[in-house]
């Protein structure tokens, strides 16, 4: 199941995923986008995104107002949904109207690929990027193994490129899947020194011992975190609000 986090409060862009994107709300756009993949439910703090995602024919699931992460409230949307501890849960963030399709089967087909594995607590993925945009703290970097095992996550320039110019950095996405089982050890385990230093929560992960395993995409989307984000966006995908 694709579980999308729906908070309606953000103090960048107030509302954001109720925001019209060429004529749907922005959490109705992205349920869309992925919904070909697996059921969809939107996990929300707000009655209106409840009622506006039943008008569109998609299922919500009101979830607590003091969650800290995207995650937790994904986690309780799965308890009250009855899911098993096998079944594949991605979470796609709200904000993400542009997502293709292709990317978030690719985080699906590999945790389908390692659900029996224990030791995979996420499975995630990643873009190349230039070396220019890696100089932006808003963009996590990541590195890997020989096995598209990640070894690190960082708001900084990773590796560094002490000797050489170095143009192959990855770009993390922010999608990840979990098996229900492996969503609930993830959520209760204690935050990370790391997570909190980065804020970045895969790091916990990391810290505890478990491996986060990834996948190469390609993709011209990104999050909308402001109003210029998303017209921007538009621009990109010529399309008018």
């Amino acid at each position: 199941m694709i579980i999308i986090p729906a908070r309606i409060g953000s103090s960048r862009f107030p509302n954001k995923v109720l925001a019209d994107v060429a004529g749907l709300p922005m959490v109705i756009r992205t349920a869309k986008a992925v919904q070909n993949i697996d059921k969809v439910a939107i996990a929300t703090d707000s009655q209106e995104v409840i009622a506006i995602a039943k008008s569109y024919g998609i299922q919500a699931i009101i979830t607590s107002s003091n969650h800290n992460s995207g995650t937790d409230r994904i986690f309780e949307a799965a308890q009250k949904l009855g899911l098993p501890d096998d079944e594949v849960i991605i979470n796609v963030q709200g904000d993400e109207p542009f997502i293709e399709e292709e990317v978030v089967k690719a985080v699906f087909d590999l945790t389908v690929k390692n659900k029996h594995n224990e030791q995979v607590m996420m499975n995630s993925c990643y873009k190349t990027i230039q070396s220019s945009e890696a100089d932006d703290p808003n963009i996590v970097k990541l590195i890997s193994s020989i096995d598209n095992i990640a070894l690190y996550f960082s708001r900084a320039k990773i590796p560094y490129p002490r000797d050489h110019h170095f143009n192959d950095y990855k770009g993390h996405l922010g999608i990840y899947g979990f098996t229900k089982k492996s969503l609930e050890t993830f959520c209760k385990l204690s935050p990370a020194p790391l997570e909190e230093i980065e804020k970045l929560e895969q790091l916990r992960a990391l810290y505890h011992g478990f491996d986060v395993s990834m996948v190469e995409v390609e993709t011209k989307s990104f999050g909308i975190d402001t109003i210029e984000d998303l017209e921007n966006a538009l621009k990109v995908h010529n399309l008018d609000t």
